[in-house]
Formats: structure tokens, C-alpha cells, sequence
């Protein structure tokens, strides 16, 4: 199969397939829109069962970087990008330096930054061989590791669906289900929602960081595929996408799904299997941009924490109205939200064509 006829092809601008011998690096960059921006978006690394699978991640994940982007209403582009784990030991300083090679390769078209299973740290690796990338921890406008922003904009966006799910915004006694709980977001929002009172029910494939939450905040640990079957009214998917599929759907009793994760459903019409059984499912990629958006304060050159705060404010305004749009139609959040993330970026890109005539 061919990029093209890929499923998950979306009219992407440019796929980048990067490979480093010495090292061992099999990336893959995906630039999905350039409309408003030169594009941005998270270096995932991950133990890929095959290329495939990679490109179909590096494909997903960049247009849904483009929605994301978009719909927050930042100056960038959508892009995303996938390392797949090399097997064994590998020098991990000098694989993120080569990939910050094929990144600078792209001559500004794509800036990167840290997502599941890359770290700040290796950022610096990056930085060594690119000056387009960021989520640093150090230097200037540094912003850092963007997870505890990403999982506050998710707990506000959790409040803004209880609201219309359960009737309050108040999340005491409210049993909520984290899968990917001891992530770096899943454990910022399960200090979040913990402190708001809730119930926490959790798994993650990381034993030492369950037990932690544990004990932090009492939550109750449960397998990695029992998730799916607890009493709860909050399920919120913090670790990979697809776990929305015909297998998990009749499975999942909350009536809430609003969680971290990037592409949480396996396919768009998975929307409308949520909605025909009265749940109540967030977008994720207007729930989780708190991360993009403490990042474009970097990329700005003047890190504002006020800035990103009004942001956040400005996630939770569109998240209800998505919301309210659905149930006064009758029709899928996550169709309403694809409909004006697709609408803005043809905009953009229409009078990005107009000014260059």
C-alpha cells in the first residue's frame, strides 16, 4: 500500500521518512497542514509492530495536530512525528540528535517537541542538530515538560462535561476511570481530579507509578483491560488511541468519555456509536491542547503563563459549545468539532493562496 491510498491519508503536504544507520533511527514526519503556520506537533516514540503501524500513527496524530491547532486557535500547522523504538540498546542521545537532523531537514516546515515516550531531555538531543524545536527545559521562554497543562486543560474540559453529563460541574464522589494513569499527563490529572474529589480507578503498564498513585491519593488499581468494565461515570483514555472501537464501546458503562489520549476513536463513525448510546464523548483534540498551547508560549519567544491560562479558558468556552451543538442537532461531537476544525483551516489556506496571488 502506497502513502496515498493509505486509509488515514488526508491530502498531507509532505511525509518525511527518515532513517540513520549508525543509530539505528526509523522515523517517520508527518506534515498535515501548513495553512496557518509553519506546522508543530509531538515526537512520539513507540515499539511499532511494523512500519505500518507507524505511518499510520505519523498520519493520524499530524492531522489531528492540524484540528488541535486550529481549533485553539494558534498561528501554527499540524504535524506530527514517530520514532519507532529501535530493539535492544541503542545510544538514545545520538538517535535524537540524528532525528533532529531529518527535523532541520524540513527547513522550518516542522517544529517538534516531546509526546509519549520522549522526554525534555531528549529535546536537548534534538536541539544539538535543530534550532525547530521545542518543550525544552531549559534556555529561553523555555516552558518545559507541556503535560501538567495538557492534563489541566483535560480537567477542566472533564468539569465542563460533567456539567451537561451528570448536572455539576462538581466532581465530588464521581467515580472516574484513568487508563494510562501513571503517564505524564494521566498522573497530572489524577492529582487534578483527586483533589476534586473524585474516585480514582486506574491501570497503566507502569506498576511503580500505580503504586504511587495509590498511595497518594487512594485510588484503586485494576487491570489494563478491566478498565473498560468499571461502574463508573467518567472513563478518561490518557495513554494510546483506538481504544474506542466495536470491541471496548458496549463494554464502557460511564456515561462521560473525556481523557488525554490522541485518537481515541478507532474510526470517526465510532462517534455516532458513542452518541446512539447516550454517552457523552469530549474531542480529544480540543480537550488535550493544553500541551500545544504552553508550547506556542515558547515558540512565541515570551513565555506568559497568563497567556496560556486565558487559552485554557478559551478550550473550555469551545468545548461546551461543541457540546451544546451536538445535543441541539442530534448529531456527533466529534463530526461538529471535525466540521469547524476542516472549515478554519480551508479558510486559512484560502487566503494564504490569495495573498501569495
Amino acid at each position: 500500500m502506497s502513502v496515498f491510498e493509505h486509509p488515514s491519508f488526508d491530502n498531507h503536504e509532505k511525509i518525511l521518512f527518515a532513517t540513520d544507520e549508525a543509530t539505528g533511527l526509523k522515523a517517520i514526519i508527518g506534515v498535515h497542514s501548513t495553512a496557518s503556520g509553519p506546522a508543530c506537533g509531538g515526537c512520539r516514540m513507540w515499539s511499532y509492530p511494523n512500519s505500518e503501524a507507524a505511518l499510520t500513527d505519523a498520519l493520524r496524530l499530524s492531522q489531528g495536530m492540524s484540528y488541535k491547532n486550529i481549533m485553539a486557535d494558534l498561528p501554527i500547522g499540524g504535524g506530527k512525528s514517530v520514532i519507532m523504538k529501535p530493539d535492544g540498546a541503542f545510544d538514545r542521545q545520538a538517535l535524537f540528535e540524528a532525528f533532529g537532523r531529518a527535523v532541520e531537514s524540513l527547513n522550518g516546515e516542522y517544529t517538534t517537541a516531546e509526546d509519549v515516550g520522549v522526554s525534555p531531555d531528549d529535546m536537548m538531543a534534538v536541539r544539538r542538530s535543530t534550532e525547530h524545536v521545542v518543550g525544552l527545559p531549559e534556555g529561553k521562554a523555555a516552558s518545559g515538560d507541556p503535560s501538567p497543562v495538557t492534563a489541566d486543560g483535560v480537567f477542566r474540559g472533564i468539569k465542563v462535561c460533567a456539567e451537561r453529563g451528570l448536572g455539576s460541574r462538581d466532581l465530588s464522589g464521581v467515580k472516574i476511570a484513568i487508563q494510562g494513569a501513571a503517564g505524564h499527563v494521566g498522573s497530572y490529572l489524577c492529582g487534578h481530579l483527586s483533589r476534586a474529589g473524585a474516585e480514582l480507578f486506574i491501570t497503566d503498564i507502569n506498576q511503580d507509578g500505580l503504586n504511587r498513585l495509590k498511595d497518594e491519593y487512594g485510588a484503586t488499581i485494576v487491570g489494563l483491560d478491566e478498565i473498560y468494565d468499571q461502574d463508573v461515570e467518567i472513563f478518561a483514555p490518557c495513554a494510546l488511541g483506538a481504544v474506542i472501537n466495536p470491541d471496548t464501546i458496549d463494554r464502557i458503562k460511564a456515561k462521560i468519555i473525556a481523557g488525554a489520549a490522541n485518537n481515541q476513536l478507532a474510526t470517526r463513525e465510532m462517534g455516532a456509536e458513542v452518541q446512539k448510546r447516550g454517552k457523552l464523548y469530549a474531542p480529544d483534540y480540543v480537550l488535550n491542547a493544553g500541551g500545544i498551547i504552553n508550547v506556542m508560549g515558547e515558540i512565541s519567544g515570551d513565555f506568559n503563563p497568563e497567556w496560556v491560562k486565558g487559552k485554557l479558558d478559551g478550550l473550555e468556552v469551545t468545548l461546551a459549545e461543541i457540546l451544546d451543538q451536538s445535543e441541539s442537532e442530534g448529531r456527533p461531537s466529534n463530526i461538529i468539532a471535525d466540521e469547524i476544525a476542516r472549515q478554519r483551516i480551508e479558510e486559512k489556506r484560502a487566503k494564504k493562496v490569495a495573498e501569495v496571488a
